[in-house]
């Protein structure tokens, strides 16, 4: 049983939320774009002062690990490891795909969803990348990894074997829309969020599941690409 502070800023939403005994008790998230540098801390401080409580009172520090945005990423887990080393506290990673995913589950069973078959589903969390490529990974129905994570370019032979074995597969996240119609699959509203988070993040402090705050890094999944301008630039 723990009080876990929540860290959620691989996509264009910042979700910061205080987690006890695998409950979600408070919630700040934006999706106004790409502040989240500024808007990490004003959350966790606004959490924190709203429970009454100094950092120090915190178990542990949980962060979304990735796959998503490099900038992203970068904030969310270096303020997570800034805050989990300041205060000595232990400091868990959750996939960001798995976090999605138990946020689609969460859903569907408080009846929000409404999805046929939904017990012989293939999940589908999707995170956005560049052109037709998204970060993705495979879940059955219970929230239970049935592949790795990677890096797919999307076309309509993708998941060719997991489409025969599943009734339907279920996309969500920012790279779904893109994806629904050329797979021919069923897309839902679900966006990135701590909630995700709460029961993972309690059960690795259960398990003593924690990373090195020194060593640990956001899973990119992929190098970080810079492109040089084409435009003339003149100096005066």
């Amino acid at each position: 049983m723990a009080l876990i502070l929540c860290i959620e800023t691989g996509t264009d939403i910042c979700s910061v939320g205080l987690v006890q005994d695998g409950e979600l008790i408070s919630l700040r998230e934006s999706d106004s774009g790409r502040d989240h540098a500024k808007r990490v801390a004003t959350f966790v401080d606004e959490l924190l002062k709203q429970n009454n409580l100094q950092p120090e009172e915190l178990d542990a520090v949980a962060v979304g690990e990735g796959p998503g945005s490099y900038t992203g990423l970068r904030i969310g887990v270096s303020f997570a490891k800034g805050l989990s080393y300041g205060t000595g506290k232990p400091l868990i990673a959750v996939s960001s795909l798995a976090a999605l995913t138990a946020v689609a589950i969460e859903d569907n069973e408080a009846g929000i969803l409404d999805i046929d078959n939904w017990e012989e589903s293939l999940l589908c969390p999707m995170i956005d990348a560049r052109r037709m490529e998204v970060y993705t990974q495979m879940f059955d129905s219970k929230g239970n990894a049935i592949s790795d994570i990677s890096a797919e370019v999307v076309t309509a032979e993708s998941f060719a074997q997991q489409r025969q074995n599943y009734k339907n597969i279920i996309l969500f996240g920012s790279g779904a829309a893109k994806c629904s119609e050329i797979l021919g699959a069923t897309m839902i509203d679900i966006t990135p969020s701590v909630r995700g988070m709460a029961r993972i993040a309690e059960s690795k402090y259960s398990s003593g599941e924690f990373v090195d705050v020194a060593y640990f890094e956001p899973y990119y999944l992929k190098d970080f690409v810079v492109t040089t301008s084409k435009k003339n630039l003149l100096f005066k």
